[in-house]
């Protein structure tokens, strides 16, 4: 018996990264996947490997939610969870983010989360899961992430008030905050700057001296927590953010 046996969830992002192992995880717990993504080779081969659906999503087009969801009818006849996973990362100050960059940010991880629960939510009738991926950001500030930092502390907005509104028909929505973990978003070249791998190698130093547990975080470690968040286990939990950031968030370490 899988944790999610015979749901049916839809997680964005799904090609790679955190959303990858989120959907294989999900599979693996006895769930009907429906794996969405932009990235339509590798999402497509992610859901081939997994039993699962592929739909190409933009999260930030509205008429695309709807021929997903279009889908998700077709295929299973209902939905019950969503993960909402799909976001992008951009490095720059305040003061030099063209407005084009910081719009992007936001129409991706803010507007798009906005269309997942607004669509899902609507049609899950019998109740539901859904998870909003935030950030250790959403909870702090962090230089040089500016527009996903606002993005993120957005999400958690909406988390909360779809929580308080969705409950009484069942609906509980929870979210994800996630510290430096180790995805392609991650990596400076995968996310819009430059150095490739000796920046890469860099970054990972970096967060080897500034979080307590000494790493960077596994995409699988936060599946496991999408996977709490979406399960009976978590049945009277909803509106809340959980951080998974290796003590990131807990303070600053002197010795």
């Amino acid at each position: 018996m899988g944790k999610l046996d015979g749901r049916v969830v839809l997680v964005t992002g799904a090609a790679r990264g955190q959303g990858e192992q989120e959907a294989r995880l999900f599979a693996q717990e006895g769930a009907r996947v429906v794996v969405a993504d932009v990235l339509d080779e590798p999402g497509e081969a992610v859901a081939k490997e997994i039993g699962a659906r592929y739909v190409h999503l933009d999260v930030g087009r509205e008429d695309d939610w709807q021929a997903a969801l279009a889908v998700v009818r077709e295929t299973y006849g209902r939905i019950d969870g969503l993960v909402n996973n799909a976001g992008i990362l951009r490095f720059n100050s305040l003061l030099d983010t063209p407005l084009d960059e910081f719009m992007e940010v936001v129409r991706v991880n803010q507007v798009g989360c906005f269309l997942g629960i607004r669509t899902v939510g609507r049609e899950m009738a019998q109740g539901g899961t859904i998870v909003n991926t935030a950030s250790y950001t959403g909870l702090t500030g962090m230089a040089a992430v500016g527009a996903y930092a606002a993005s993120k502390h957005a999400i958690l907005g909406l988390t909360r008030v779809a929580a308080l509104e969705l409950a009484r028909r069942g609906i509980r929505v929870n979210a994800v905050c996630p510290g430096a973990v180790d995805t392609p978003m991650s990596r400076p070249a995968a996310a819009g700057g430059a150095g490739g791998e000796e920046a890469a190698r860099a970054i990972e130093g970096f967060y080897r001296r500034l979080v307590p547990l000494g790493r960077m975080g596994r995409a699988e470690e936060v599946a496991r927590l999408a996977l709490f968040l979406s399960c009976e286990d978590s049945s009277y939990i909803t509106g809340q953010p959980f951080v998974i950031d290796g003590g990131w968030l807990a303070g600053v370490s002197v010795v």
